[in-house]
């Protein structure tokens, strides 16, 4: 259907194409059939156009092969692929179409109803997956690897979602690094549970699954019991989740009879890698995950603007709380407040260097400007480097609390917390205050049947929590505010003390 030179990602899939490559709902599809599906998105969205020139193509597909395919058909038009959350209201997605002033939207037929009006509001064309993988192929365009490929909405912690551009260069950097990291090989298979408008699905999931020409299954959403089955029945070699994940199968597990723990016990043991990311994993749930399953979670850090940065190693120690070295082609540094280097055991920001790193806020370049620091991305986040690995403590913004002098992380605190019987969860916070610049304030969720006051609370911390000084304010609530990632928002915490 064309005689332009694939991208990357696209040659590796016709290297070997009758391999299978996805399994959702609808059955198992080789590489074969998303080339030959995505050739023919791709010619739907170009239309009379030789090349979409980076226009923006928003799209709201669950995760499957048709998803997959019209990313990929996206790419191959020349276009910048866009994808959007199929948890958010119509509010967040007309944003979303707007602000990157998308000129095609493509929905499958459930989201139809929604997203066609948005669509003409925002003068784009509206396209059906059915319509667009039934197109005949055409002729494609060459897409060079420094075109811009993909624009991903940061979380809006800090204000107002962002569109992070990465190029194609960019996006192999990202999945080379993690294929090289992690050992990816055409013998894996992976189970994606995550949403595919983040990084930690789109490329640590499906992008270095289909990179290696491994299997990867999808689910629709995450439901523990059909992740857990699907974990039972031993063709799984890697999982990948957020801790608010791991929880969920901790739950599930421990409501399980006897004879079926044991079972889902022994199913772990045959995959050769668990991780764990885009939150920081609480001890805890790394201490009964690992008798629960006999792996310890291999923890890493990373942000859309980055991919990811820094990693545990595939073999090796990883100690709780930490999140390794740099990956493979990555440079990393931590800085004091002047940008200057500082040595191992200071705290500091992060910086990081790299192929793998954006090229711009879209439409920001004030915002983009500011994030560089002589070439070097600045990340937000304060972390030390000791004994060789990196330690995140915390957003600078959100979970670094500024009290009586000193700078506290809000994550250390919170792990603390955890500890007490009557706590499930919890969210720690900086609250204006006049007498200590901010005041260290916690809300918590309990654990079923639990109660807990103020005071209690206050009195059990008083040693485990010296060094921090004692929460000084309190709020019990049902379940704390989180991302469609399982991330606690704090800006959404903060509120609960106003």
């Amino acid at each position: 259907m064309s005689g332009a030179p694939a991208l990357p990602l696209v040659a590796r899939a016709d290297a070997d194409p009758y391999r299978p490559a996805i399994v959702d709902s609808q059955g198992e599809f080789t590489y074969a059939q998303l080339s030959d599906a995505s050739a023919r998105a791709a010619a739907c969205l170009l239309g009379d156009l030789p090349d979409l020139a980076e226009a923006r193509v928003a799209f709201l597909i669950p995760p499957g092969f048709e998803h997959v395919a019209v990313q990929w058909g996206i790419w191959r038009a020349g276009g910048i692929a866009v994808p959007l959350a199929t948890s958010h209201p119509a509010s967040e997605l007309e944003y979303v179409i707007a602000d990157s002033a998308a000129s095609i939207v493509v929905g499958d037929e459930a989201s139809a109803a929604v997203l066609e009006p948005l669509a003409k509001a925002a003068g784009a064309r509206f396209l059906t997956v059915s319509g667009a993988l039934g197109a005949k192929g055409a002729h494609l365009p060459a897409v060079a690897e420094d075109r811009r490929a993909m624009m991903v909405y940061t979380s809006g912690t800090t204000g107002k979602p962002k569109g992070v551009v990465v190029t194609h260069a960019a996006l192999r950097a990202q999945i080379t690094s993690l294929i090289e990291a992690w050992g990816w090989t055409g013998n894996d298979r992976v189970l994606l549970v995550l949403p595919l408008h983040h990084v930690h699905g789109i490329v640590n999931v499906v992008g270095c699954s289909l990179w290696a020409g491994a299997v990867c299954e999808m689910l629709p959403r995450f439901e523990a019991e059909e992740a857990w089955k699907r974990i039972e029945s031993g063709r799984l070699t890697v999982f990948m989740a957020v801790p608010t994940i791991y929880r969920r199968l901790i739950v599930a597990w421990e409501a399980a009879s006897e004879e079926r723990r044991a079972e889902m016990s022994a199913a772990c043991l045959k995959l050769r890698l668990m991780v764990s990311g885009s939150a920081a994993l609480p001890a805890q749930t790394l201490a009964r995950w690992r008798d629960i399953s006999g792996h310890t979670l291999l923890e890493r850090y990373g942000m859309t603007e980055l991919g990811m940065a820094l990693s545990n190693p595939l073999a090796g120690e990883r100690r709780p709380g930490f999140v390794g070295a740099p990956l493979p082609g990555v440079e990393v540094r931590v800085v004091n407040e002047r940008g200057e280097p500082v040595p191992p055991g200071t705290v500091g920001e992060i910086e990081v260097r790299g192929p793998n790193v954006f090229l711009e806020y879209w439409q920001r370049p004030d915002d983009t400007a500011a994030a560089f620091h002589d070439g070097w991305f600045r990340t937000g986040d304060t972390a030390v480097l000791e004994d060789g690995s990196y330690r995140i403590l915390g957003r600078s913004s959100v979970d670094i609390i500024k009290t009586g002098g000193f700078k506290v992380s809000a994550l250390e605190i919170e792990e603390e917390l955890r500890t007490h019987p009557a706590i499930a969860e919890c969210a720690v916070v900086g609250i204006p205050d006049d007498d200590w610049g901010e005041r260290v304030s916690a809300a918590v969720e309990l654990a079923p049947g639990a109660k807990l006051t103020l005071k209690a609370l206050q009195a059990w911390s008083k040693a485990r929590l010296a060094p921090y000084k004692v929460p000084r304010a309190l709020r019990t609530v049902a379940a704390l505010p989180r991302n469609a990632m399982g991330k606690v928002m704090k800006p959404e915490v903060s509120k609960l003390f106003a």
